[in-house]
């Protein structure tokens, strides 16, 4: 059965959310893991859905944190050079579009800097919002829900008036710390408490709400069919959307 939630605006994560990008994090991140003696599974546990000094500091807890900071600041040039692989998760073109065609209130509020976020959108072919909260417009990576809490500010609302959308234990962790509802998207996410989960951005109605005051989304948990295919949004922009990215 569909569930249908109502809510003023939307807190949209990047990876994992709009963009597939695991094969470029999963390829640098098993490279540093390596370089620095750390189990490739262990840091694909933690890497998803945090800044990259967070994971450091988690996986080399005795390093000091100007050394993770430093760090990342060379992981995020390559992770913002290498876009091989990066694809926007299905339902995404028309998620957005969606969005946009309505004037619907949403930001983007993603772990990566600007740079590296202009980067994947652009690869996915998806528009980057207008509204985005990136790493540096905060001082505590998720799961802190900083992030979340100043994209609902950003966007005027209280935090209890959002819905975020995330797909990581991290990310799901700080919207739900703000105070939110959480629609988990992909894999990872179902098992990890979000308010209701779907498996891709395919599953996902979003419309006006009837009072004209925000919106009304509506999910499909189930995975079977093709629900994406007589839903809100842009279907010419799902059969465009890219197979490969450079």
């Amino acid at each position: 059965m569909p569930t249908v939630l109502t809510t003023r605006g939307l807190l949209l994560d990047m990876d994992g959310t709009l963009v597939d990008s695991d094969a470029v994090v999963e390829r640098l991140w098993r490279a540093w893991g390596e370089a620095h003696g750390v189990p490739a599974e262990r840091v694909l546990a933690v890497v998803h859905g945090r800044q990259g000094y967070a994971t450091m500091a988690e996986l080399l807890p005795e390093r000091p944190m100007e050394q993770n900071h430093a760090d990342n600041a060379r992981m995020l040039a390559e992770e913002t050079r290498d876009v091989d692989g990066v694809v926007a998760i299905p339902g995404a073109h028309r998620f957005l579009t969606a969005l946009e065609t309505g004037a619907l209130p949403y930001a983007l509020v993603t772990s990566a800097d600007l740079a590296l976020a202009t980067a994947r959108m652009t690869a996915a072919g998806l528009r980057l919002p207008d509204i985005r909260i990136t790493a540096e417009s905060v001082g505590a990576s998720k799961p802190d829900p900083e992030g979340f809490l100043k994209g609902a500010a950003a966007l005027g609302l209280e935090p209890a008036d959002c819905v975020a959308f995330e797909d990581s234990a991290a990310g799901i962790t700080a919207a739900l710390g703000a105070g939110m509802r959480v629609v988990g998207v992909g894999p990872r996410a179902a098992a990890l408490g979000p308010t209701v989960a779907v498996p891709t951005l395919e599953h996902v109605t979003v419309a006006p709400a009837a009072d004209g005051a925000g919106l009304t989304l509506t999910l499909h948990p189930e995975a079977s069919g093709e629900p994406g295919r007589d839903r809100a949004g842009d279907a010419a922009g799902a059969r465009t959307q890219p197979t490969t990215a450079s």
